[in-house]
């Protein structure tokens, strides 16, 4: 297995430099300046690409190993194969990808919102602070900030009358805060920063779109792209929704085994794969991580290893320390590890240290929420103690 780091550009908190201190070998960045929609050329891949892969004297080398991610344009999402124009400036930027000989690209296909949290820097019982979602602040957003049309419909009166009571019970400045978090896009998102406004009508857009049309329009999307990876040797992994339940009234269609078996099903291909997070899949106590990973084994060429615990009302979740909260990591690994035995060395799997605690020097300096150094470098050394005694040396 390769060891995957996520790199946010020369703009980053974290240089290479450092990246090459915590012991990974594979880059996972993306060209994070290019607007959604516009297809990247090759010459922009190459420019990142030498960045990461040009060893300065007396340095070990990087590798560029994934794309994380090229994004899908929200009216693929609305309109699936009847968006042709947003697809062929896809496939343009997969080609340049491929152009480059890099080998993996991640995606994901959650409408309007990415990846979603409602605090940034819970303090948890070390000190150390980690990203949350909170069910109750979510529901405040929805109904008493976004006043969502039909939002009351989706909540219990008890869950409405909670969610009053914590609404009432907040400063300006907490609701501006908690409407920042959720409305701006987080690191590594494939959605635009959005206002209210922008909000709803991107929400009133997906009026009609259910989990069966929206899972038709990301069939149609591989149909049209995966022929493309095949021919040029990418492999393309679908990272799950985050978190994998319907939010805003949203449908979520890559939340659980069944998720993914229905597309594999419509795509065979062996370019359409899967993105394997377990912070992600680990939310939902119905998700039985090691078996999904014996199930969809071969189709794995990417992992976030990742933890999360779920809290006492089983809706709410923070990021935990990676040997700890409801993720069994060290059976997730071993059935990694059985697949990946198997593989040509330039097939095994890339996994990266996902999300970290906000924990020492990294309390006093300007990091990227979710991707501290120190946060992510324990994890590593964690995840790579567990690889060595069970006889797996990472590269």
């Amino acid at each position: 297995m390769r060891q995957g780091w996520r790199w946010f550009g020369p703009e980053a908190p974290v240089t290479l430099d450092e990246v090459r201190q915590t012991g990974a070998t594979n880059i996972v960045s993306s060209l994070h300046q290019v607007p959604i929609g516009r297809a990247w050329t090759e010459a922009e891949v190459r420019e990142r690409q030498a960045m990461i892969e040009t060893t300065p004297a007396g340095r070990s080398s990087l590798t560029w190993s994934v794309v994380e991610s090229i994004p899908i344009p929200d009216a693929v999402k609305r309109n699936g194969g009847r968006a042709k124009a947003e697809i062929e400036a896809w496939i343009a930027s997969l080609e340049a990808v491929a152009a480059c000989g890099i080998p993996i690209v991640c995606y994901n296909f959650m409408p309007v919102v990415d990846w979603t949290r409602t605090e940034l820097d819970y303090v948890i019982d070390t000190g150390a602070t980690a990203m949350r979602f909170d069910y109750e602040k979510f529901a405040v957003f929805d109904l008493f900030v976004l006043q969502r049309a039909g939002a009351e419909r989706q909540y219990s009166p008890e869950d409405m009358a909670r969610a009053r009571a914590v609404f009432d019970a907040m400063t300006e400045a907490e609701i501006a805060e908690i409407t920042r978090i959720i409305t701006s896009a987080l690191p590594g998102s494939t959605t635009e920063p959005l206002t209210i406004p922008q909000f709803r009508e991107k929400l009133a857009a997906y009026s009609g779109i259910d989990a069966a049309k929206l899972r038709q329009h990301l069939i149609e999307f591989l149909q049209a792209v995966t022929p493309v990876a095949e021919a040029r040797g990418v492999k393309l992994t679908l990272h799950p929704d985050d978190p994998p339940r319907s939010l805003f009234g949203l449908p979520r269609i890559a939340s659980t085994a069944e998720d993914y078996a229905a597309l594999f099903s419509a795509v065979p291909s062996k370019a359409n794969g899967m993105c394997y997070c377990t912070g992600s899949l680990g939310v939902r106590a119905d998700n039985d991580l090691p078996a999904i990973a014996r199930r969809f084994a071969s189709r794995i060429h990417f992992a976030h290893l990742r933890a999360t615990k779920r809290e006492g009302d089983g809706r709410s979740f923070h990021e935990s320390a990676h040997l700890e909260g409801d993720v069994d990591m060290v059976a997730v690994l071993k059935e990694l590890v059985a697949e990946d035995r198997g593989r040509r060395s330039n097939e095994t799997i890339v996994f990266r240290s996902d999300h970290g605690h906000r924990m020492l020097d990294d309390l006093d300096k300007t990091v990227t929420p979710g991707y501290p150094a120190i946060g992510r470098l324990r994890g590593l050394a964690e995840l790579r103690g567990i690889l060595y005694a069970l006889g797996a040396q990472p590269t």
